[in-house]
């Protein structure tokens, strides 16, 4: 992943993945379009996983992704929640998560819209 996000002239701030989800904090440019960015990052990791035959079933990430914005005084308290991500998922799994973020972001929503949860 750090590789691939690298070679989009962003920074890679944090990644940790989880069975059902990734988190990756990025540093970027304020020219990099953030939809042809994770389209990107999406293909590509998908033909990865798929030549290394790391999964048995056939691999795709879904469609959608959640973006958020942090400002810079806040990159060590991000980093640190995305590489605890274990932590986090004792006490609440990733759909109670992302609602709990969609909120405190004042994000509309629809329920219909949002992933597939693997619960």
């Amino acid at each position: 992943m750090t590789a691939l996000v690298q070679a989009r002239k962003a920074k890679m701030l944090a990644v940790h993945c989880m069975p059902d989800h990734i988190h990756l904090f990025v540093g970027f440019k304020p020219s990099v379009l953030i939809s042809d960015f994770v389209r990107e990052i999406k293909v590509q990791s998908n033909e990865f996983i798929r030549n290394k035959k790391w999964i048995r079933s056939a691999f795709n990430w879904q469609e959608g992704y959640g973006v958020f914005s942090y400002g810079h005084s806040q990159i060590d308290a991000v980093c640190k929640y995305v590489l605890n991500q274990e932590q986090h998922h004792q006490r609440k799994t990733f759909r109670e998560e992302y609602l709990e973020v969609l909120e405190k972001f004042a994000i509309p929503f629809e329920e219909r819209y949002l992933f597939n949860w693997n619960e």
